[in-house]
């Protein structure tokens, strides 16, 4: 069997809706290490809000903060970070709307506002997260691998134009990533595919998540779990099952890989 690199996303995707990994997963994962397969984590988290499913799923391998950085055996191998005076540019306009943002480093959250603490404890929530501590100068004394900023969807498209060396990408109703343009989960999967010799027939992705529509239209089978967006199922080579009906194993099981 030729080997192959595949890549998860956490949430929605290899953890079901009680932010757990399934037992089918957890069988399918154990198989598919032990058929020599190279298995990743593509989150847009960051490691600190990663560290515990990597540590307990034991992956040695993860690409963090949408793509912003790849560790392969737990060594980067890949590092993309927000060019600093733009970021501040960023911060000071969006300080004058009274949006708040936070600031990633790969293992810390700053936030640099206080305007609508409710709104940023809503999206941090949601996946498991209190609000961030507050520190203005964090992000002038860090390399940030992404930023998050706390606005509706009636704001998309908004800093577009001012801002075209980001790229903002919608993971709730109430907050954006905010990462380099020209980085995403997409292409740093295929930078690490290419640098451990994978031809791109042979990596494949799952996810769930608007943040993983390029990843799974990129890599050679992009597969969207049964709870996916509609936007990402109809880019997908396959639609499985949820995350909370065994999607991942019966995926893999249509493949032929477990």
């Amino acid at each position: 069997m030729t080997r192959k690199l595949i890549a998860f996303d956490i949430d929605g995707t290899i953890l079901d809706s009680n932010k757990q990994p399934l037992p089918s997963t957890l069988a399918a994962l154990k198989q598919l290490r032990e058929d020599g397969h190279m298995l990743m984590i593509a989150t847009g988290r960051s490691y600190l809000f990663a560290k515990e499913v990597i540590e307990s799923l034991g992956f040695d391998h993860y690409i963090l903060c949408n793509g912003a950085g790849a560790f392969v055996n737990h060594q980067q191998v890949y590092k993309n970070i927000l060019e600093p005076n733009d970021l501040k540019r960023f911060i000071e306009l969006t300080k004058e709307m009274a949006i708040d943002t936070a600031a990633l480093n790969l293992t810390i959250i700053k936030r640099n506002t206080d305007f609508k603490p409710g709104i940023m404890d809503d999206a941090m929530r949601s996946f498991g997260q209190e609000i961030p501590e507050f520190d203005e100068h964090f992000y002038h004394e860090n390399d940030i691998y992404q930023a998050l900023a706390y606005y509706d969807k009636t704001l998309d498209g908004y800093f577009d134009q001012d801002f075209p060396q980001f790229r903002f990408v919608r993971w709730h109703e109430n907050s954006v990533d905010v990462v380099p343009h020209n980085g995403s989960k997409a292409a740093t999967i295929m930078h690490v595919a290419e640098q451990f010799g994978f031809k791109k027939e042979d990596t494949i992705a799952f996810g769930d998540g608007l943040n993983d529509f390029e990843m799974l239209q990129t890599v050679g089978t992009g597969v969207a779990m049964g709870n996916a967006e509609d936007e990402v199922k109809a880019i997908a080579t396959m639609v499985t099952d949820t995350n909370d009906n065994d999607g991942i194993a019966k995926a893999l099981q249509q493949l032929g890989l477990i």
